[in-house]
């Protein structure tokens, strides 16, 4: 393999961030499959069996949610570790392409020339 298909190849965390997310969104769609399974177990008479599936549904999804996020912000946060982002703080002169306010007591306003807008009336 080359180089550049090598980095387009996931690794072992990519996977698993892939895995426990799709996981995540497997638990999520089936909380309204659990509401009605107990909602039908609760009206056949075991209220507490229902309030376990529903409550037990809901936990599962929001654990496998919470470790989605988890994984996914520590790969995250090691892709960009290894990336190499030159970022270059620019000094005020070096902002060539934002024009100066000009007399005016706001930092923020720009100035237009007339060909930059057109009247509407």
């Amino acid at each position: 393999m080359t180089g550049r298909d090598a980095e387009r190849t996931p690794g072992r965390s990519a996977k698993a961030v892939v895995v426990v997310t799709v996981l995540a969104l497997l638990l999520v769609a089936a909380v309204p499959l659990a509401v009605l399974a107990a909602v039908i177990i609760m009206l056949l008479g075991h209220v507490v069996v229902g309030l376990a599936v529903l409550g037990g549904s809901i936990l599962a999804a929001g654990i496998a949610v919470a470790l989605a996020g988890v994984t996914g912000m520590h790969h995250l946060r090691k892709v960009l570790s290894r990336a190499s982002f030159r970022v270059v703080q620019l000094d005020p002169g070096q902002y060539t392409d934002v024009a100066e306010p000009q007399a005016s007591d706001h930092t923020d306003v720009v100035q237009l020339d007339r060909s930059e807008y057109t009247e509407v009336r």
